[in-house]
């Protein structure tokens, strides 16, 4: 019996994405954990890894085809005893085919993993897909130990997740469509036409995969979230004094940190001592992180992206600074892995550099705040009845109110603000 290969989910919010490149042909021989193609999705492009072994019996969707909907049929595995023959290709999916499932409602699918496939006692291999392999060895879970309720008994994700809270798993959903809840009905929305401006009097650029992400992420974010914001000034002379002695000393070494290392590192000690602000919503309860995952706003061509500083309070500032730096170099190459920008605790979103003084940002669910950093520029400031100079920046603080009331919102920043005006006390 042959076995399907479906186009792969390779982050929560893909809806479809582009077969970029096919590493293997026709009555290829293939084992678990070979890449067998390279998927463009909103976010990067990615390596596909097979999660069967088998010779390639047919592939039916043609490399370089757009808009292929997670879980459509892209090739097979010829079934023991079957020869690879050419198979009739899909039909390439148009962009206007079917509105698309909501974002809530991801499909447990392979993702790209580097961990190898585990191997019962009998000799035989444990069926799990990359994504469950990869989760549960960094949660130290034994997969041979773990019940599969995927296809033919494969352990998907959902299982590593339950035998990590100890509860029994749902069952795998066999499909996108199945899993998803009815789509509400779209507003409707008028033409330019309609309003007002005459056709012709304008260029139309088609939407991308990242801007429709994009769109429809923060549309849902701001209609549905109850936000507010908590704005406060924070002098920095202290800082720059402190960031030029930094830099001389890390001089030959490749480093060269930033304001925004350090604001990055302030915002997780800031977190550390103000735990509640560190913390999402969800309908079971309030989820309080143990680290400080610190997403980051890349702005990259067609949108922007949020690369993770993974537990920024345990880091120092030179590796912070390296890793942003070689973050944001592959998320503007579109080369970030899934874990890479997804699952932060909080983002941080710096205009700065664009002379932008203050701003409020859209809360990237489900973390529970943002924070808004503006330029850093000279004002008059009153220091001990007296008018002086002195070089301020403005950060805003959009708060999940669910989560995130204002007193902690508050609380947050009055650790914040120290940390950026006197870097010492961040080792302290």
């Amino acid at each position: 019996m042959s076995i399907d290969i479906l186009m792969p989910a390779l982050s929560p919010t893909m809806e479809e994405g582009t077969l970029a490149k096919w590493h293997v042909k026709v009555g290829d021989t293939v084992k678990a954990g070979d890449v067998i193609a390279e998927i463009e999705t909103d976010k990067a492009t990615m390596e596909v890894e097979a999660v069967d072994e088998g010779v390639i019996g047919a592939i039916l969707v043609d490399a370089g085809t757009e808009n292929v909907k997670v879980n459509a049929l892209i090739a097979k595995l010829a079934g023991e005893g079957e020869s690879p023959a050419p198979a009739p290709k899909a039909e390439a999916p148009k962009a206007a085919a079917a509105a698309p499932a909501p974002a809530a409602a991801p499909v447990a699918a392979p993702t790209p993993a580097a961990a190898p496939a585990p191997v019962a006692a009998d000799g035989s291999r444990v069926l799990a897909s990359p994504l469950a392999r990869r989760l549960a060895s960094t949660a130290g879970l034994d997969l041979k130990a773990i019940k599969g309720t995927g296809p033919r008994g494969r352990v998907v994700k959902a299982d590593v997740e339950a035998a990590k809270s100890g509860a029994p798993a749902a069952k795998a959903a066999p499909t996108a469509a199945a899993a998803a809840p009815a789509a509400a009905e779209p507003r409707k929305v008028q033409s330019l036409e309609q309003m007002g401006i005459p056709a012709g009097s304008y260029d139309l650029v088609p939407l991308d995969g990242m801007r429709k992400t994009i769109a429809r992420r923060l549309t849902e974010s701001f209609r549905d979230v109850p936000h507010f914001p908590l704005t406060i000034d924070i002098e920095l002379d202290g800082l720059l004094t402190a960031r030029a002695k930094i830099n001389s000393l890390l001089e030959g070494q490749g480093v060269k940190v930033s304001v925004n290392d350090i604001v990055i590192k302030a915002a997780a000690v800031a977190l550390k001592r103000v735990p509640e602000a560190n913390a999402s919503y969800t309908p079971e309860g309030i989820a309080m992180h143990k680290h400080a995952d610190i997403a980051v706003a890349v702005a990259i061509d067609g949108g922007l992206i949020t690369p993770i500083i993974r537990a920024a309070e345990t880091k120092g500032l030179a590796q912070i600074s390296a890793e942003m730096k070689d973050l944001a170099a592959r998320a503007k190459a579109k080369k970030l892995k899934p874990e890479e920008f997804q699952g932060g605790t909080f983002s941080v979103s710096n205009l700065g550099m664009f002379g932008i003084k203050a701003f409020s940002s859209i809360i990237n669910e489900p973390q529970g705040a943002i924070m808004s950093v503006g330029a850093g520029e000279q004002r008059p400031v009153v220091k001990n009845g007296q008018l002086a100079v002195a070089t301020v920046m403005t950060v805003t603080l959009t708060c999940d109110h669910r989560v995130v009331d204002g007193a902690v919102g508050a609380r947050f920043l009055a650790a914040f603000k120290p940390l950026i005006e006197e870097p010492l006390t961040l080792i302290v």
